[in-house]
């Protein structure tokens, strides 16, 4: 029987078997929990006293300020920024004695290294992300009907795959485990082999002996292999 936290997985995996032009499942419930958290930071969540002090210490990566910054819900970013520079100028401060002395920014300097590394939207992404690649793994497991949503993919971004596979060697039988490599092994190493065959044959396209043959499935086929490789959502310089 379906179960509330099993509904959005259901939901993208249904949708990317009927439309493989979407791409990774995964990717598509990264980008769906991407979109929910932006709402909720510029909305509900923006003036809760304990995510504020969590968003002003853990600040946000650039894509996601730009991101945050498309909304046109300026005057909610406005307020996020003003407490979130007050912490970096409580973070970077030093007494004066230490500046004179030349003991100064070893604290200062490991509080903006921190900050490079980290950002709120994506650490609440990941989590939810770990958490719904173990219930991937449990519906492997225990529902047959989605073993067959699962076979019916055309592929995975590669980081996904990687970490679909990692949770599913931790906490399926050596038995099960064998059962769900094969066939995402087996979807994998069609998938890719198809994006070799569109990428060369997009490289021939500016052979003249090719100008007049079709394009097929090539023209986008250097977009969909970067998104393959690096999945759909790349970050920029902030990990969690």
């Amino acid at each position: 029987m379906e179960k509330i936290y099993t509904i959005p997985i259901n939901e993208a995996f249904d949708a990317t078997s009927a439309d493989p032009a979407l791409g990774c499942p995964l990717c598509l419930l990264r980008h769906r929990e991407e979109e929910r958290e932006l709402d909720l930071i510029l909305g509900a969540s923006m003036m809760e006293p304990d995510i504020r002090i969590e968003t002003n210490r853990r600040g946000f990566c650039g894509r996601h300020f730009r991101m945050m910054f498309a909304r046109r819900n300026r005057l909610g970013l406005a307020l996020i920024l003003e407490s979130h520079l007050d912490k970096i100028k409580e973070d970077i401060e030093e007494p004066p004695l230490l500046r004179k002395t030349g003991a100064a920014a070893s604290g200062p300097l490991r509080a903006l290294g921190q900050l490079e590394q980290d950002c709120y939207v994506c650490g609440r992404i990941d989590r939810t992300l770990a958490r719904m690649t173990e219930t991937l793994t449990w519906l492997w497991e225990s529902d047959a009907g989605f073993q067959k949503k699962l076979a019916a993919q055309t592929g995975f971004c590669l980081p996904h795959y990687r970490s679909v596979l990692s949770c599913a060697k931790k906490l399926l039988s050596k038995k099960q485990f064998a059962a769900m490599y094969d066939v995402m092994y087996g979807i994998e190493t069609a998938h890719l082999a198809k994006l070799r065959e569109d990428v060369s044959w997009f490289c021939k396209k500016f052979d003249y002996r090719y100008e007049e043959e079709p394009w097929y499935d090539a023209k986008d086929a250097v977009e969909r292999t970067i998104r393959s490789l690096c999945g759909e959502e790349e970050k920029e310089g902030k990990t969690t």
